[in-house]
């Protein structure tokens, strides 16, 4: 029978070899696939009776109704409801997707150009301090945004510029959105507005980064064989860290489509209607979820908290669905050739 001593050389042996390292590192990348998993598996278990029951016409019908809590209990299809219950998650849907896009069309310019002056204009030191302040608006807790959109940002948006935007929109077919009543400042065009500021510093910042790895004699070589300051950001330095910039929107598409405390405290909060137009009130999932929770918690059958639970399903799924485009997006930006020389 062998000794301790024998034992711990062995150990110390196994301990020093590589394959341990190798061991503890597929741990550790198994581990966010596990809980990935693991989430998906609990929402889809839990939503599973209200996906059952509310059936494909979930993501097109626009009624959202709990049902009585006072009333007797259905049974349909095996699943335990309140009589008179009713979800439709289509504006949920629209609020979710057309909120994330407003905030995108605004932060994607606003953060690359942001990034382009602080990296290529900018004295170095100005641009530190800049790229500082960047950080710390990334670093304010959205539900301080969103206050500040409430008694701020909203009425001052509803009462200078949306009534310049609805009276100067031409009368076509598209354009109308953004006619009509202005409201009070509660509704999608607020809910995009916050969420552009709070998406800018997180794609700024990375876009920041990834500009100052760019090589200084591939510009110089650009600006040598003619191209302007901008030929060369569009042709050079943005194609050199194109499948970065692309993953820094990714980033910032998941925080605005997940982003619950301020959308909540700007949008209204109206369900059971799609927005009539850019200024009405509307909802997302997450604000739906996080308003609603409280309510769902107490309902008898528990069928309002499993229809909350298919919404936090559709939500992760779109979320995951963007995520693989843009994988795929990256991979094709990746593999392309930088352009040289003007007019190529």
């Amino acid at each position: 029978m062998a000794g301790p001593a024998p034992v711990r050389a062995a150990l110390r042996a196994r301990l020093s070899e590589a394959g341990l390292i190798r061991w503890l590192g597929g741990a550790g990348a198994l581990i966010p696939a596990l809980a990935l998993a693991f989430i998906l598996v609990s929402l889809i278990l839990e939503a599973l009776p209200a996906i059952r029951l509310n059936g494909w016409s979930f993501f097109t019908s626009s009624a959202w109704n709990p049902g009585s809590g006072y009333g007797a209990v259905i049974i349909t299809d095996g699943v335990r409801h309140p009589q008179g219950s009713d979800f439709g998650a289509g504006p949920l849907i629209v609020g979710t997707l057309a909120s994330s896009a407003i905030a995108l069309v605004i932060a994607v310019p606003v953060s690359i150009g942001a990034a382009l002056v602080i990296v290529e204009r900018l004295p170095r030191r100005l641009g530190n301090l800049i790229g500082v302040f960047l950080e710390l608006l990334a670093g304010i807790p959205s539900v301080i945004i969103g206050l500040w959109g409430v008694l701020t940002f909203g009425p001052f948006i509803s009462r200078y510029v949306a009534p310049v935007i609805a009276r100067n929109m031409p009368d076509v077919p598209v354009l109308k959105f953004f006619g009509g009543s202005t409201g009070t400042g509660l509704g999608l065009l607020n809910s995009g507005l916050i969420l552009a500021i709070m998406v800018i510093p997180i794609i700024a910042a990375t876009a920041r980064d990834l500009i100052r790895q760019v090589p200084i004699l591939p510009r110089e070589g650009a600006m040598a064989l003619g191209l302007s300051d901008w030929e060369c950001a569009r042709r050079v330095t943005l194609p050199w860290v194109g499948s970065g910039i692309i993953g820094a929107i990714v980033l910032g598409l998941g925080r605005a489509l997940g982003e619950t405390i301020a959308v909540a405290m700007v949008s209204g909060s109206i369900t059971g209607s799609y927005p009539s137009n850019v200024y009405s009130a509307m909802t997302t999932f997450a604000a739906t979820i996080v308003n609603q929770l409280d309510g769902a918690l107490g309902e008898a059958t528990g069928f309002w908290l499993k229809t909350l639970a298919e919404c936090a399903l559709v939500l992760m799924v779109i979320t995951l669905a963007t995520n693989v485009a843009a994988r795929l997006l990256v991979r094709k930006v990746s593999g392309t050739a930088l352009p040289v020389g003007r007019g190529l």
